[in-house]
């Protein structure tokens, strides 16, 4: 038998709302970001809010942070490259640059 749907009253929300900005910020993702992988209509936290809200409706709380953590992951798999792994290609440019005028 399937959960009864439920949703999150207001104070909720706005904790959501809370935690959405701050993880944003601190991943150094935007709203944009957020909308393309949560296929939202636009990147305005009410939309994206509802969308989630549609998650809660539809699996639950544990279903949303299930959600959240897939796009976590899948913003790690798909992050660029850190700036050490940046300066060591360069690295190997600018020397495979110099063996070629050598």
């Amino acid at each position: 038998m399937a959960p009864p749907a439920s949703t999150l009253n207001p104070d909720q929300l706005e904790q959501l709302e809370l935690f959405l900005k701050d993880w944003l910020r601190h991943s150094g993702r935007t709203q944009a970001d957020l909308r393309r992988s949560l296929r939202a209509g636009s990147i305005r936290m009410p939309a994206l809010l509802q969308e989630l809200q549609r998650t809660v409706m539809q699996a639950g709380v544990v279903g949303l942070a299930e959600r959240l953590c897939s796009i976590e992951a899948e913003w790690q798999h798909h992050s660029p490259p850190v700036v050490g792994e940046e300066l060591a290609q360069l690295d190997l440019l600018l020397q495979s640059i110099r063996n070629d005028a050598s």
